[in-house]
């Protein structure tokens, strides 16, 4: 038996218009009720359920915004699609903020119209209809048979963290788009998952792009797709990202890593609706919703002229900010557990006892790399560790505590790596001031290269013979020039070595 048809009201109040917008619609099948005036529109909201409405944002007795938020202060479950003119964004933005699922700009395309409406009321090639958070996250678990939801991978029970969960759950229903913003290593694809999970678009395909990781003159092609024989090496027909998403979610990460010449092709796309595929004559629709994230200050890079303004508006409609680790570090002891947990499992490895003197170790590092950083030492402290507990390294610099002080300037050929980085910072004045470096970790990391790659050349790159001059043992010495990928020669085992073994 075949489902109702849905039924939708259309506000408009020029007669013309309504007129087509109600012919477009019944010809796909829908049954349509019309009004041209808010207090008009609010009576036949009164006498019956609608599956959509579409306004007008001016209409002669006031806004088609008062019956949007008409609708949610009655907590009813119609999705209200607001037609704008002239294709303002202003308008189009405080639609978005204000609930509203969608936006179209007069004069309005037909086939986006259909389009638009499509999803709203989850019609043929339409998005799946929303679901209750808890019947959403009951499904989620039966089928993914205990693990965890894209929700619950956000680990923390922190102020912070709870906020940001519940802004994810409150936006998630809505088309407007949506920047994540938050320091590197925080987890802005986690937040970009669990708000595609918790979406209407949750059965549609989340599609994942680094916006910094693709060359200049590969970007057009990669966005919108290329057609055979528009650039040497094409072939074939191929997608781009914008068709890959259809019916669900585009993540842009690190948007303002893109060129200027590409985000307003990306604007234009967004605004639109639809691309070119690069040689073809042809646009093409698409139904996607943008999530964007950056771990820069966009709103900064607007007033440098590094970023566009309209660009910036049309992909902030709805920010989500995630806080860096160091400002909720009661959720350490979570976050820990969870990492531990996972892992211990992929590498076939019990997970170890997180001790108290672990975890007050971890505490006391400034962990700038937020997450990413603490799953770092985590993994070294699993690699490293002989017994069931945990034991982390301490000190800011990898390796570094164990290195012997520096000997007097009369055998500088028996100084120890990185001693004259360490004299070079002694010479600085009283009170002067040393430069931060921008990736602490990066910094870090190369420190510890560069005192390595020293002691192995100073001792034939023999690693026992290194291991013990550093005071580390051949299993640590091995970790960290695996880690940072450190060049040996082919017999840099020596007989020792194989001894030690």
């Amino acid at each position: 038996m075949n489902a109702p048809a849905a039924t939708i009201l259309v506000v408009d109040d020029e007669p013309d218009l309504r007129t087509l917008y109600e012919l477009t619609l019944l010809r796909e099948g829908y049954r349509v009720e019309t009004a041209a005036t808010v207090e008009e529109a609010r009576r036949q909201l009164q006498a019956r359920r609608f599956d959509a409405v579409i306004t007008d944002m001016r209409l002669p007795d006031g806004f088609g915004m008062e019956l949007l938020q008409d609708l949610r202060q009655q907590k009813r479950r119609e999705r209200c699609v607001v037609m704008t003119a002239y294709g303002s964004a202003e308008n189009a933005v405080e639609a978005l903020r204000s609930g509203a699922f969608d936006y179209l700009t007069k004069p309005v395309d037909l086939k986006q119209f259909r389009s638009v409406v499509a999803s709203a009321v989850q019609g043929s090639g339409g998005v799946p209809a929303p679901r209750s958070p808890r019947a959403g996250t009951a499904a989620q678990q039966s089928t993914a048979a205990g693990a965890p939801s894209e929700l619950e991978r956000l680990v923390g029970e922190s102020e912070a963290m709870r906020n940001v969960k519940q802004r994810i759950a409150k936006v998630a229903r809505s088309m407007a788009p949506v920047l994540i913003r938050g320091e590197s290593g925080t987890g802005k694809e986690l937040v970009a998952r669990a708000l595609h999970a918790s979406s209407q678009r949750a059965d549609g395909p989340l599609v994942a792009v680094n916006c910094g990781a693709i060359p200049e003159n590969l970007l057009e092609a990669e966005f919108f797709g290329a057609r055979k024989g528009s650039y040497t090496g094409a072939n074939a027909d191929r997608d781009g990202y914008f068709q890959a998403a259809r019916g669900g979610t585009l993540f842009l990460d690190e948007i303002g890593d893109l060129p200027l010449a590409m985000q307003a092709k990306l604007l234009r796309a967004i605004q639109e609706r639809s691309v070119r595929p690069l040689g073809s004559t042809q646009e093409e629709t698409v139904d996607v919703r943008i999530v964007s994230a950056t771990h820069r200050d966009l709103a900064a890079d607007v007033q440098a002229g590094r970023f566009r303004q309209d660009l910036y508006y049309r992909l902030n409609v709805i920010e989500i900010v995630i806080p860096p680790l160091r400002e909720r570090r009661e959720d350490l002891p979570a976050l820990c557990a969870a990492l531990l947990d996972r892992i211990a499992g992929e590498a076939g490895l019990p997970v170890p006892a997180l001790t108290a003197q672990a975890l007050a170790a971890l505490e006391r590092h400034p962990l700038t790399g937020n997450v990413r950083e603490l799953e770092n030492l985590l993994h070294r402290a699993v690699a490293l560790s002989d017994a069931e507990d945990l034991h982390i390294e301490e000190g800011p610099l990898p390796g570094s505590a164990a290195v012997p002080a520096p000997r007097p300037a009369a055998a500088p050929a028996a100084a120890p790596p990185g001693a004259a980085a360490a004299d070079g910072a002694g010479d600085a004045q009283p009170g002067a001031t040393v430069p931060l470096p921008a990736d602490l970790q990066g910094w870090l990391d190369q420190q510890e290269r560069e005192i390595l790659v020293r002691a192995l050349r100073e001792h034939g790159f023999n690693r026992t013979a290194t291991a013990a001059r550093l005071g580390i043992s051949l299993r640590q010495i091995r970790y960290r020039i695996d880690r940072l990928a450190i060049a040996t020669p082919q017999d840099d085992d020596a007989p020792d070595d194989h001894a030690a073994c």
